[in-house]
């Protein structure tokens, strides 16, 4: 009984969890929070669905793909993320009107190799 309470409220959760990723998607202004909410809030849905799962099955073999599959996605997710906010900022995707500063043209500026010295002039032949 406990067991099935334990499986109920973690389903229920990541479900929880799940909608609001997708509410986040839906709602929110701009690409990057989007992707910040799809990712946060999905991530942690899965994972306490997966969860769930495994203590409802018990098994060795369902619980350690369980376990792989929420690592998959910790591991996965956070690199997803930031391609997607790096592609969606160098093509140009504004940022929301109440974003308070833009610090990446900054830290680019300091991570910038100068450019390379010039090579003499070789005489031809």
């Amino acid at each position: 009984m406990v067991g099935d309470l334990l499986v109920a409220v973690l389903v229920v959760l990541g479900g929880v969890f799940a909608a609001g990723a997708a509410l986040g998607v839906l709602r929110m202004p701009d690409v990057y929070i989007r992707m910040h909410a799809s990712t946060k809030a999905g991530t942690l849905g899965v994972g306490l669905t997966l969860l769930g799962l495994a203590v409802h099955f018990g098994e060795l073999g369902v619980v350690t793909r369980a376990l792989a599959a929420i690592l998959f996605f910790l591991i996965t997710a956070p690199v997803a993320a930031h391609m997607i906010g790096r592609a969606a900022y160098r093509i140009g995707t504004p940022l929301w009107i109440g974003s308070v500063i833009d610090e990446f043209p900054l830290a680019a500026q300091s991570t910038e190799r100068p450019a390379p010295p010039a090579l003499p002039d070789r005489p031809a032949g």
